[in-house]
């Protein structure tokens, strides 16, 4: 279950860092095609995450 936990942190990491850094994110005040792809990312890895019988961790 490590590497589901591990997966989720990833997912949740990555989205996180790429919201701070994008300039289009920045600019347009609306999720990039990018921020999109990792979102959807991040909400697979959750809902593994659930299903391998984790809590619920913070949502994004």
């Amino acid at each position: 279950m490590s590497s589901v936990n591990d997966a989720l942190e990833n997912a949740r990491l990555t989205y996180e860092q790429h919201m701070r850094t994008c300039r289009q994110c920045h600019a347009d005040a609306a999720p990039c095609a990018v921020a999109k792809h990792l979102l959807r990312i991040y909400n697979n890895a959750r809902r593994d995450h659930l299903r391998a019988g984790g809590r619920p961790g913070p949502t994004a």
